[in-house]
């Protein structure tokens, strides 16, 4: 098959998306997998594996075009931005298949519907894609990073009492927030990107901080993850790998679009905040 991945990535929406498609991708071992994404500001396109066709619109005329081009079979729509109509307009003028991400309960048009989050609802989804739509929700879909199935196997010394990630952007600088409220003796590793626009400010305050490890664009988060004691991460799909992991953790919101997970782990007993604040860590404990 070839296959197109329709996402993007940027300081403002994050990395998540290119993340989750990535390993999707590697589930078509032996097919043509490319990506189309823009080039916004703060991308991951150079740390994307694959062939990348670089849009210079968000229009279904575009995008089109580029599936005759290329002769795509199915296209993957991972964006919030893309709507039912989008993907009606697609389907219908080029007659390719389509899978679309959906991690909050949106209408599609599409051939297959994956919600992988272990919050997710299938009969959520009547009426809301066309009757022939095979739907692929809920933990036996979750996408696991290879890197995280291959580290828990390895027995690892914790080094770190707290692990810190807001997502690969963290555009609110909730972790600055976080850092603040933090005492000396806690050893601390904070995992984020370049394309985090707070960078350079997190920068100047670690350097001040000998108990404090900053990690940007590292290719050994499971292994970091693994040596920490506690967590502290969004409620989105790093909440699949702190699980696997088996690591405790508080999640944190920081956008709407984590509601669906934020509401599931409340239900499920598990350590969830709309803020921050500096006794979270001593409740976690106490509780």
């Amino acid at each position: 098959m070839n296959i197109l991945i329709r996402a993007d990535s940027s300081s403002e929406i994050g990395m998540g998306h290119i993340m989750r498609d990535l390993v999707l991708a590697k589930n078509y071992f032996g097919d043509r997998v490319s990506f189309a994404c823009l080039d916004l500001v703060g991308n991951m396109i150079d740390r994307i594996p694959y062939n990348v066709h670089i849009l210079l619109s968000d229009t279904p005329e575009e995008l089109i075009d580029l599936i005759r081009e290329q002769n795509i079979d199915w296209i993957v729509f991972d964006h919030y931005g893309i709507d039912v109509a989008f993907e009606k307009k697609v389907k219908e003028v080029s007659g390719v298949s389509i899978l679309c991400f959906d991690d909050t309960y949106e209408r599609h048009h599409c051939d297959i519907l994956l919600n992988h989050n272990i919050s997710a609802d299938a009969t959520r989804y009547s009426g809301l894609v066309p009757p022939h739509c095979e739907l692929r929700c809920g933990a036996k879909f979750s996408l696991i990073r290879d890197e995280f199935k291959i580290e828990k196997q390895i027995k690892r010394e914790k080094l770190y009492d707290l692990f810190i990630s807001m997502g690969g952007t963290d555009p609110t600088n909730v972790t600055m927030n976080i850092l603040s409220t933090l005492s000396n003796d806690q050893s601390v590793c904070v995992v984020t990107t370049s394309g985090n626009p707070h960078l350079n400010e997190l920068k100047i305050f670690v350097e001040e901080k000998k108990n404090i490890t900053l990690e940007v664009n590292s290719q050994h988060v499971a292994q970091l993850l693994h040596q920490s004691r506690l967590a502290i991460i969004t409620p989105s799909v790093m909440v699949h790998e702190v699980l696997f992991m088996e690591i405790p953790f508080i999640a944190l919101q920081s956008a709407t679009n984590q509601n669906d997970m934020f509401e599931y782990l409340q239900k499920q007993n598990y350590t969830v905040l709309k803020e921050w604040d500096a006794d979270a860590i001593t409740r976690f404990y106490n509780t």
